[in-house]
């Protein structure tokens, strides 16, 4: 009797080791799964731009960039010369400004299109023939059609302010967004009666300051994205009050690409990417590179990008990530889309701004390309070299002379004034 029981015992202990054991393998399967919402926000990383890489793995096309990363930790390279100091396409002298001091050194040294200063468009190997090669490749076949896209699907957002209503707006209304009245929104800081009876519910007054600050672009910025999502469009293309758009241009570009993917197209005003310090709440900071298309010159996001953009630009959180970061409008979005989501700036040189020597444009790519600017105050002169119906003092801009050769039944033009 007293074998069998210590049998028995040593059973039931054997017994209770397995069940001890399958519990244990049994744990692991039985919690829970981690929630999404909980997993860490993604983090901005550095990296190389890629040659023909594109976005949503769009080819290789002539005219991509590889430019080497320059390690300037902490700081943000301003470029100065370029393409306005001889034609060398190479920068002659540089300056670095802090991010802390960033303020200053946009207001001192980035001219844009409200008169104060931009960095200089320096862009290496952007001189003569090759802006022909990029200017026809885009017209003659970069791929085929890739979306079925009308005028009705792009949303293109102008921005201005009070000031320039009646000088700028006045010649953007004759021309080119007489071709593109439903899809122009012109996004400015005050309230006018007669643009808003020109242009109705397209005119969105902002409540921004019209002060050319940092967080005033901003402002205006995080307006045009929100207005963007709400217009359910397939495209969002910004450009400001001193572009001239070819519609057709535009509307070929686009059609290049799938409104779905991950696409950011657009010029940078610098040869390299920018180095900016983010600030990670009482950690300190963190040095981050990211290349970002100047608004200057323009430049276009498709919706599925826009989307994903949401966390960091919708409802005013496009604020906040600029602050984070302390840089201009045109430099937040390179950084939301660059850095945080990790798709890359698709370069295309069809966008020009004031800061480029317009008239080393090849006059047979005139009006291939997408935009074009014109000098301001310091520049009057730097002016697309095209000929037409119109003289220098009658059109300082060309943007007439440019729109009358591309619709040339136009009631005002020289050729129809007889009639």
């Amino acid at each position: 009797m007293h074998v069998s029981s210590m049998g028995i015992s040593k059973l039931c202990f054997l017994f209770s080791l397995a069940f001890c054991a399958l519990l244990l393998l049994l744990i692991p399967a039985l919690q829970p799964s981690q929630n999404q919402g909980d997993l860490p926000q993604p983090r901005p990383y550095s990296r190389p731009a890629r040659a023909g890489m594109g976005v949503g793995k769009t080819p290789w096309r002539p005219g991509d960039l590889a430019v080497p990363l320059q390690a300037v930790v902490g700081k943000v390279t301003v470029w100065r010369g370029g393409n306005d100091s001889g034609g060398t396409g190479r920068a002659t002298s540089r300056e670095s400004k802090t991010t802390g001091q960033w303020d200053q050194s946009y207001t001192a040294g980035h001219r844009d299109t409200w008169g104060t200063e931009k960095d200089k468009d320096s862009l290496t190997g952007l001189e003569g023939e090759s802006i022909h090669r990029t200017g026809t490749m885009a017209g003659d076949g970069w791929s085929q059609s890739r979306d079925q896209l009308e005028l009705k699907d792009i949303f293109i957002a102008v921005k201005t302010t009070k000031k320039y209503h009646k000088s700028r707006l006045d010649l953007l209304f004759q021309t080119w967004m007489s071709k593109a009245k439903e899809q122009t929104f012109i996004f400015t800081d005050g309230e006018d009666p007669e643009l808003r009876r020109r242009a109705g519910l397209n005119v969105i007054n902002t409540n921004c300051s019209a002060a050319h600050t940092r967080q005033a672009l901003c402002c205006k910025m995080s307006v045009e994205y929100d207005k963007f999502i709400e217009s359910q469009r397939k495209w969002f293309c910004h450009v400001d009050d001193d572009n001239y758009v070819v519609v057709p241009s535009l509307l070929k570009l686009l059609s290049s690409y799938h409104h779905t993917q991950d696409v950011y197209l657009g010029r940078p005003s610098l040869d390299h990417p920018i180095e900016a310090a983010e600030r990670v709440k009482s950690d300190g900071s963190v040095s981050v590179k990211f290349w970002f298309a100047t608004g200057g010159a323009g430049f276009c996001i498709s919706r599925g990008l826009a989307l994903k953009m949401s966390p960091w630009a919708s409802l005013g959180n496009f604020i906040s990530t600029a602050e984070k970061i302390r840089l201009p409008d045109d430099c937040t979005i390179g950084y939301i889309i660059e850095a945080l989501l990790e798709v890359t700036l698709t370069h295309v040189h069809l966008f020009h701004s004031h800061l480029e020597n317009l008239q080393r444009l090849p006059i047979d790519t005139v009006l291939e390309q997408v935009t074009l600017s014109y000098g301001g105050f310091e520049n009057r002169r730097n002016v697309v070299s095209i000929a037409g119906g119109f003289s220098l003092v009658e059109d300082p801009s060309r943007f007439k002379t440019v729109h009358c050769l591309l619709y040339p039944e136009t009631g005002w033009c020289p050729a129809n004034k007889h009639h």
